[in-house]
């Protein structure tokens, strides 16, 4: 009984809430350590959410120095994005496009194309790592932990956001570092400047081209079919014919650029059936001269239907009558197609008294209404 006794004593007498050896080991290292007791935890329960490390501060949160430092490195960044945009610019002034320039590794290749790649790459680069640069050293960077939320967000949801949405600009420093701001700007005002630069390389500048065509006064008609000069009784009453100017041959160099606008169908018919005055007083005979490009994209207009003088182009299904000056009846075409004025030479074959008296084709921005 005694030894029970004293062995009842012992456990009575043993504090319960003092730490044993091992587990006064386990704390100081917890004390020493805060991560320590979250990597025992963790160890013990593998699927238990560890929480986030203790933030530790930058270098720039503490120093107003190194924070300055990293504001001025930020801003050379953006400064080098927007010399490299002047660049890109004034490479594509300076360097012709037939230049050709040995550089190892590459080879030979374009002098042009090489400055552009190049000051555009540093242009995006510059940006890039500058954004980069100021997120790492000057944005707030302490870790924060939120839950996830319905795809529809209750009101007091939306409100937090806009609060987190203000608090990230105000910590991101952009009132505060100007010079950061400022550069910023800069450099992305600059940057656009390179695609508008790079819209000439689509091709020469049209000018006035849209408004002329090959047409001009005195030249003749040609049949698109036999090359020949076309005579008002090789046109009959109901037919369709199609014509090119004359001077245009289809083994010239520009010839698809010219036919694609000058491209000429001619119809007869009988003086009293035409309707608009204006379409009869630059027929010859009744033969009326308009252009075969639909006034919709571009397409050649060429079904022609003889009883009500309809010609229909086969792309979109527009309806023009021509009859009554091309107007249109159906479909998406939006304005009549170009007359082109006619009369006859001293030989008798049909000839242009000049140039349409509109642009042809479809609408463009600068053509007036």
């Amino acid at each position: 009984m005694s030894s029970e006794t004293g062995s009842h004593d012992n456990v009575s007498d043993h504090d319960p809430n003092e730490k044993l050896p091992e587990r006064r080991d386990e704390a100081h290292e917890a004390e020493k350590d805060p991560g320590h007791g979250a990597e025992a935890a963790l160890a013990e329960d593998p699927f238990r959410d560890p929480g986030l490390p203790p933030h530790e501060h930058r270098i720039q949160d503490v120093d107003e120095r190194a924070a300055k430092r990293s504001e001025r490195t930020v801003a050379l960044y953006f400064v080098i994005s927007m010399l490299a945009t002047v660049g890109f610019i004034a490479s594509y002034v300076a360097f012709p496009i037939e230049q050709i320039v040995y550089i190892w590794p590459l080879g030979h290749i374009s002098a042009l194309n090489f400055a552009l790649g190049m000051t555009l790459g540093v242009a995006l680069l510059g940006i890039g790592i500058g954004a980069v640069h100021w997120a790492r050293t000057l944005m707030s960077d302490v870790e924060l932990a939120d839950e996830r939320h319905p795809v529809e967000a209750e009101p007091e949801l939306k409100r937090k956001v806009l609060a987190d949405f203000r608090q990230g600009a105000q910590e991101s420093a952009l009132g505060r570092r100007k010079l950061v701001r400022n550069t910023m700007f800069g450099a992305l005002a600059l940057l656009p400047l390179s695609s508008v630069v790079l819209l000439r390389d689509l091709g020469p500048l049209p000018e006035d081209k849209l408004r002329h065509t090959f047409w001009e006064k005195g030249l003749m008609l040609i049949n698109e079919n036999t090359g020949e000069p076309l005579k008002p009784e090789d046109v009959p009453v109901g037919s369709l014919a199609f014509a090119r100017p004359e001077g245009l041959e289809p083994e010239d160099h520009e010839f698809n650029t010219e036919i694609a606008k000058a491209a000429l169908m001619l119809v007869r018919i009988q003086p009293e059936d035409i309707k608009d005055k204006k379409a009869l007083d630059w027929s010859h005979e009744g033969v009326l001269a308009y252009s075969k490009i639909c006034t919709h994209v571009g397409c050649p207009v060429s079904l022609y239907e003889q009883q009500t003088h309809h010609v229909l182009c086969p792309c979109h299904q527009s309806t023009f009558d021509l009859s009554d000056g091309a107007r249109v009846l159906f479909g998406p075409a939006g304005h009549a197609l170009p007359q082109l004025r006619i009369s006859v030479n001293d030989e008798g074959f049909l000839q242009a008294d000049g140039d349409f008296a509109e642009p042809v084709g479809p609408s463009f921005w600068e053509r007036g209404a």
